[in-house]
């Protein structure tokens, strides 16, 4: 179901890496990416994102992203600080690109019956109509360039980390009554995720051991083989 074809990205959710390898392959018609010999991150070298990733992480989040790290230095890896200041250019852009294209794609519907749909929701929604032409234009030139700069900040690593969800799972009955702390819940969960969806990359989330903490792994734009071969030797190394 699209919500922004430019942006909407498909993937499974699985036990494995291997599994997830394995899916990959039947999406593409192949037999998926080789995983043989990718037990290991000896001699990896990974970026630790301190932009905006990392910015009011929960404690438990917090912990439990530490504790990854020190898991892949232990098994070999070298992980190197990694600021890229322009992501907070790209993160402003969101509420233009993302709802311009949603509310253009789906007002039809949505303006047919409104009441159908949960409040925050349609405000979202409708909030892509206030954008015009050139605004959405502009959006994208701007996007394009804070791409080229994260290509070559992140070139010449395997992998860019960050907590997968900067915070644990909000509370529903808030989220449904408090517009307040539905808004700053919402903008957290789907924050860092939404690095990889606004630079184009491929991603994986790989569970650390404590629950609802996720260690994601951004990858290069179209190398999900490559990303699930480097993922591979992560779990491994967070199973140790």
């Amino acid at each position: 179901m699209p919500l922004c074809l430019k942006f909407d990205t498909v993937g499974p959710l699985a036990r494995t890496v291997e599994d997830a390898a394995l899916f990959l392959g039947v999406l593409e018609g192949t037999q998926g990416p080789d995983l043989r010999n990718a037990d290991s991150v000896k001699g990896r070298r990974f970026a630790d994102l301190q932009t905006i990733a990392q910015d009011d992480l929960d404690p438990v989040v917090a912990e439990s992203y530490a504790a990854s790290l020190v898991k892949l230095q232990e098994a070999g890896a070298e992980i190197v600080p990694l600021e890229v200041p322009e992501l907070a250019e790209a993160m402003a852009l969101s509420a233009i690109l993302f709802t311009t294209e949603a509310y253009g794609l789906w007002k039809d519907v949505i303006e047919a019956s409104p009441d159908l749909m949960f409040g925050e929701i349609l405000a979202r929604f409708r909030s892509g109509a206030q954008f015009s032409g050139p605004d959405y234009v502009a959006a994208w030139a701007k996007l394009e360039q804070v791409r080229m700069a994260w290509d070559q900040a992140a070139a010449g690593f395997d992998g860019v980390l960050s907590p997968s969800c900067p915070i644990l799972p909000p509370n529903l009955a808030r989220l449904q009554t408090e517009h307040d702390y539905y808004v700053q819940a919402n903008l957290l969960t789907l924050r860092n995720t939404r690095i990889g969806n606004l630079m184009g990359l491929c991603a994986l989330s790989l569970p650390t051991g404590t629950p609802s903490c996720g260690l994601q792994i951004l990858g290069q734009p179209d190398c999900e083989e490559a990303l699930l071969r480097v993922g591979a030797a992560v779990e491994a190394a967070l199973a140790g």
